[in-house]
């Protein structure tokens, strides 16, 4: 098998990353040594609890592997599959050298009347973890290690491209796709997760958006970049076919709500009456989704179908995620019920169909992440906090937000596509699609 000069190339990356990892000497202090605590703040009972969370979070990344894996015609089960496992490879690798710097690091940005608005975090702050360690930080990890913080964010990394894969499933070529999502990684995910969720980023500080668990920076980005994909990549030769392994669907949902819970009560950072309020709001949520769903589907005249409780359940679950923590049970059953019924309506809009986005992720996904914003926006507790508790001026911010957000992760993505295929041909030939990505990119089958 004749090896071509881009594999070369990518196998002297990992090495250079590998054993820059050995020899990797800053030559100084990180920046903010001043903002660690000591180790006797560490709280024993929150560190077990995100230990668990983050084991809970990874386990979402097979999940949706199964979820979309299940979906997909036979001869591009393992293709699509390997698309969101193998995000744990490259997108933790790349988190470690310099994706938690740029999400977490030092900020860098602009002032304005002496107030500092972040963009995006200093690359060498905390390059290969430098100054990573044991201890808990001030603002972002006050009784955890901040190693701990680090890894349980870095899940949320890896998940995140895994998410887009559905968009262009079934026609993209396999080294393409690991240039776009590091690609992703760097320029569109670790600069909204640093405006959102650093403490100085702008959309928390100037804007106030409030993402207790990532609907914004992970299923609005991923959503918004599936939609530019499934643009670029341009429809499959035969968009029709029937879904390989409806099983398949359901384990990868069991495992996506099972891995949910540490994604939405684990961001509490704590073992705490916010994590029990997330993961109560977080499984409600759900259940709502997947009983309106089925449904809606009904008296529509479409069937009562696995595959639409499925979708119906990770709508909900998308749904909930920027406001598990602000709202009630009560109201996660409202959230869950009128996200559905939205995200049911886009999945089967004539308009919207005729964008080839396989597995609707942008109808799902994004969608689902544009709803939860809104009615985080509307719902969420404490004084001024939301449009029904006073906060009329957080809502705009957020519909603001919501807008700077959108144009950002489309447009954004859209130009890494282009650059991604100017570089390596993000689709694969036709005679590949018709054989099939299992084969024709990986030479494995089904049978």
């Amino acid at each position: 098998m004749k090896v071509g000069l881009k594999w070369i190339i990518s196998f002297l990356v990992i090495s250079l990353v590998a054993f820059g990892g050995l020899f990797w000497n800053p030559g100084a202090e990180i920046s903010d040594t001043g903002a660690f605590l000591s180790e006797d703040k560490i709280v024993g009972a929150d560190v077990a609890w995100i230990l668990a969370a983050a084991g809970l979070v990874l386990l979402m990344t097979p999940g949706l592997s199964f979820f979309y894996g299940g979906m997909v015609g036979k001869k591009n089960v393992i293709s699509t599959m390997l698309q969101s496992f193998i995000a744990l490879g490259v997108i933790s690798i790349l988190w470690v050298v310099v994706g938690f710097s740029l999400s977490f690091g030092e900020s860098l940005g602009f002032s304005i009347n002496g107030n500092h608005y972040g963009i995006i975090g200093n690359p060498l702050s905390y390059m290969f973890f430098n100054g990573v360690g044991g201890l808990p930080h001030k603002m972002m990890a006050s009784t955890i290690p901040f190693v701990l913080f680090a890894l349980f964010q870095m899940k949320f990394a890896v998940i995140t491209p895994a998410i887009i894969t559905g968009s262009f499933a079934e026609r993209v070529r396999f080294i393409s796709y690991l240039l776009f999502i590091v690609l992703f990684c760097i320029f569109i995910y670790t600069p909204l997760c640093h405006m959102v969720w650093h403490p100085d980023g702008l959309l928390n500080k100037y804007f106030g958006v409030k993402d207790f668990a990532g609907g914004t920076v992970v299923h609005m980005s991923a959503g918004f970049a599936a939609l530019a994909g499934a643009l670029v990549l341009g429809r499959r030769k035969n968009p029709h076919h029937e879904p390989s392994n409806i099983p398949y669907v359901l384990l990868g949902t069991g495992m996506l709500w099972f891995g949910w819970f540490g994604f939405n009560a684990g961001s509490a950072l704590s073992a705490s009456a916010s994590a029990a309020t997330a993961f109560g709001t977080t499984t409600i949520a759900s259940a709502s989704a997947m009983m309106t769903w089925i449904f809606f589907d009904r008296i529509n005249g479409r069937s009562i179908s696995a595959l639409g409780a499925c979708i119906g359940a990770v709508v909900g679950l998308v749904a909930i995620t920027p406001g598990c923590g602000f709202v009630s049970i009560q109201e996660s059953l409202f959230i869950g019920f009128i996200s559905a019924i939205v995200s049911n309506v886009m999945v089967n809009w004539k308009a919207l169909k005729k964008v080839d986005d396989t597995l609707d992720v942008f109808a799902c996904h994004g969608v689902g992440g544009i709803m939860g914003m809104i009615l985080t926006a509307i719902f969420a507790h404490g004084e001024n906090a939301s449009l029904l508790h006073g906060g009329v001026e957080v809502f705009l911010h957020h519909m603001a937000a919501l807008v700077l957000v959108s144009a950002f992760t489309f447009f954004g993505s859209l130009l890494l596509y282009k650059i991604t295929d100017a570089m390596i041909t993000l689709r694969v030939s036709e005679e590949s699609e018709n054989m099939g990505l299992d084969l024709s990119q990986h030479d494995e089958s089904l049978n």
